[in-house]
């Protein structure tokens, strides 16, 4: 009798029971690592939400070290905040950069009415990760998670029936992603027909499944969710909405059910929310001292133990049996016939089989045509082929977005920003848009539309029709150095399509052309009065362009991470028109006539310049980053009819963010080179301190003659400087931003500002 009872304490069955609790859950890795440092078996795992997750990669064969060091990776928190770079994002999304702040989805059903799709966390990284970590683990378990490294249960909610089911079976990516699928937060999927959500809503600690499923001999509980508030929270607490999120979403956690034998752990994360997953290395590491703080209790109810040898051994012996992950095809479904063809054509087709990145690449290319609504992934191993098949879940829908945007600015430059897109999918993708912005410095209208041919060298076709107004008196008349600003009021209009084609690393090539109309009026001096009769010039040309560019920025204005690359070749052909306000100059010559005398000049102008431009954030630390702004122009473009004319078409450098709403004498040059350097300095989360300072340096810089003629300076004879400081908040509504700029000019541009959104414009037809 003795000999049985030792025989069957040290043949003891353990379970870990891993509880749900959006981020805190991180701290259930700590866990992991404690007790397999202590040589503490683990034979059975159950876990909800985060527990499910943390759960599920032990049990698919990960070490808690290899866990420990995925959940501090930068992929780890692109994939819980919905973020992603794709090589072919850039090209196929079809919205160009605008100040947009807010997007809503139209949907339109066959009886005309509209839906509007609710903003969910970006599930697309998401669901590729989890294909990439369990994939091999789901193919040798034959999709029985009982045949895993260790047999694991994972809880998901069906809201309909109010249920909670236990999932044993099947796919163990999309059992992942359906135990963590919180609701509001990520959309639901189907498993075995059923809409599923986070199991947490019915059954946050899986202590009964664990006695039900495995019926160990000890149980150990790891519980990071709390339902008990130590006060109830102010109106104005600031953490109150991530705490109403925890009681809507998990159900309560009972440590009874671990039993009389049983460990119950719960880590001290008094402070943390369920929403942050930054700090990762200290959840851990909560999860670990409270692990430690239990191991006598652990190590006196559980006798057996497993040797580190023998767990490499085994966990090796697991991890080498996992199929390479090698694609033999790839199926569509959710769409009819021709839509899929659209789809398989986003993938290689010239070779028998597919590797990982083949895969990751055609799926980018397509959850970035934004005419799907939904595209879920799926993979299924084929043991006779010993391949995988790569299965696309797409549904596409006639859908509008509607975008809202602008800023709000101390400076008289805010707008409101209005777009809309509409999106067909076919043979080809359809997408027609149109945006308006409206303000007191700057009025525009955009016109366009685009196709993409999804041949095996994808290709877009893209035209538009443009309209920009500045009206930079209006801006100019709140600088106490300057009470008298020269009127400059320009407008511009465009016609133009363009030919396109993508490359590796966010990069295109294009290929347009387009006829401008631009039309300029100017005071020729700085004492305009209203009444005075104002300079036009009138430019109607044609250009042809041929640009290389690439894009990878993380944010669309104040960026800290990424690249902006343009190198282009532009030709201009065309006829400009000089009208004098009835006193002015042309070609130099100062002409004394009466102010109701007119001077009308024409000629016939071509040109050609070389435009070279390179923003790079090319240094990284962890609250630092340092990036450059590089850019040279070189043209042979000919002087106009006088001063401001020539001023008004000639090449501009932007420095800074408000660089496009002023009109900087000192800025432009027919040639030029420029640069300067960017510093990021991140304070604290979403706040950044930036300082930046440039020169420009023209190559030949223009000079006024007389009343109005103009003329060139001595080369390369004097460089400008420009400059800012200051602080940006990121928001989930655009950055506020409060900066001290200054400007070497003329006109003493030096200046507060605080704007809240995106100081951005539709391109200029000249630019």
């Amino acid at each position: 009798m003795l000999f049985l009872s030792v025989s069957k304490l040290y043949a003891q069955k353990v379970g870990l029971v891993l509880s749900g609790g959006g981020a805190k859950g991180i701290a259930h890795i700590g866990i992991l690592k404690a007790l397999e440092e202590n040589n503490i078996p683990i034979d059975y795992i159950t876990g909800t939400s985060m527990g499910g997750i943390v759960g599920a990669m032990y049990a698919a064969g990960y070490s808690p070290s290899q866990i420990e060091k995925i959940a501090l990776s930068t992929d780890f928190q692109d994939w819980v905040g919905g973020r992603y770079t794709s090589d072919y994002s850039f090209f196929f999304q079809k919205k160009s950069i605008n100040p947009s702040i807010l997007t809503a989805k139209l949907s339109v059903d066959s009886n005309l009415r509209l839906s509007v799709r609710s903003n969910l966390v970006n599930d697309i990284p998401l669901n590729f990760a989890l294909l990439e970590l369990f994939s091999q683990a789901s193919a040798i378990s034959k999709d029985n998670f009982d045949n895993l490294f260790v047999p694991f249960r994972c809880m998901v909610s069906d809201v309909l029936s109010q249920t909670s089911i236990t999932v044993s079976k099947g796919s163990l990516a999309e059992a992942v992603r359906a135990t963590m699928t919180v609701p509001l937060i990520y959309r639901p999927i189907k498993l075995e027909d059923k809409y599923v959500f986070d199991g947490g809503l019915y059954n946050n600690f899986p202590a009964d499944v664990m006695k039900k499923s495995f019926d160990p001999d000890v149980i150990i509980g790891s519980n990071v969710s709390s339902k008990i508030f130590n006060e109830y929270p102010k109106s104005n607490d600031e953490r109150l909405m991530s705490r109403l999120m925890v009681f809507m979403f998990l159900s309560k956690s009972d440590s009874t059910l671990i039993g009389k034998n049983g460990v119950y752990i719960q880590p001290d994360l008094t402070g943390y929310s369920v929403s942050n997953f930054n700090p990762v290395a200290a959840l851990i590491k909560k999860g670990y001292d409270a692990t430690i703080a239990e191991m006598p209790l652990i190590k006196g109810r559980i006798k057996r133990r497993v040797s580190d040898e023998a767990l490499i051994a085994k966990r090796n012996g697991f991890n080498s049996k996992k199929p390479n992950l090698v694609f033999s095809g790839v199926t569509v479904s959710g769409v009819n016939t021709q839509q899929k063809k659209y789809v398989e054509r986003l993938f290689k087709r010239d070779q028998k089989t597919f590797d990982l990145a083949d895969i990751k690449q055609g799926y980018y290319k397509l959850v970035a045509d934004e005419t799907f609504e939904t595209v879920y992934p799926k993979i299924s191993y084929n043991p006779v082929s010993d391949s995988y098949n790569f299965e696309i879940v797409a549904k596409p829908q006639k859908s509008f977005t509607v975008d809202f945007g602008g800023n709000i600015s101390t400076r008289p430059i805010s707008n409101v920003f209005l777009g809309l897109q509409y999106n067909y999918l076919n043979k080809k993708s359809y997408t027609f848009g149109t945006n308006l912005y409206s303000g007191r410095f700057y009025e525009s209208v955009q016109l366009s539309g685009r196709v993409d041919y999804p041949s095996r060298l994808p290709l877009f076709l893209a035209a538009d029709f443009t309209y920009n107004h500045f009206d930079y008196y209006n801006t100019s008349s709140i600088f106490i150095e300057n009470p008298h600003p020269t009127y400059i009021e320009q407008a511009d209009r465009k016609i133009g399509v363009m030919l396109g084609m993508p490359l590796n690393r966010n990069t295109r090539i294009s290929l347009g052309t387009s006829f401008i109309n631009n039309g300029d009026e100017y005071s020729p001096n700085e004492q305009y009065v209203i009444g005075d009769q104002l300079d036009k010039t009138i430019l109607n040309a044609s250009r042809s362009t041929l640009s290389f560019e690439k894009y990878n920025f993380n944010r669309k204005q104040y960026p800290s991470k990424g690249r902006n690359l343009l190198l282009s070749l532009n030709f201009y052909a065309g006829r400009e028109s000089f009208q004098s306000g009835g006193i002015g100059s042309t070609q130099g010559v100062v002409l004394a006539m009466p102010v109701n005398k007119l001077v009308v000049y024409s000629k016939y102008r071509q040109w050609f310049n070389v435009k070279f431009s390179d923003e790079n954030y090319f240094l990284q630390k962890r609250r630092y980053s340092l990036g450059y702004l590089a850019e040279a122009v070189f043209s042979n473009q000919p002087l106009f009819s006088s001063y401001y004319s020539t001023l008004l078409s000639a090449p501009a450098f932007y420095p800074l963010q408000d660089s496009r709403s002023l009109f900087l004498q000192n800025f432009r040059a027919t040639s030029y080179l420029a640069g300067g350097l960017k510093n990021v300095f991140s304070l604290r989360r979403h706040l950044e301190l930036r300082a930046e300072g440039y020169v420009f340096l023209p190559y030949e810089k223009f000079e006024k003659i007389g009343f109005q003629g103009v003329g060139h300076s001595s080369s390369l004879s004097k460089w400008q400087y420009a400059a800012t400081a200051g602080l940006i908040y990121h928001t989930p509504v655009g950055p506020i931003s409060f900066s001290y700029n200054i400007y070497d000019d003329p006109i003493k541009r030096n200046g507060v500002l605080l704007h809240l959104g995106y100081l951005i414009y539709n391109k200029r037809s000249i630019e």
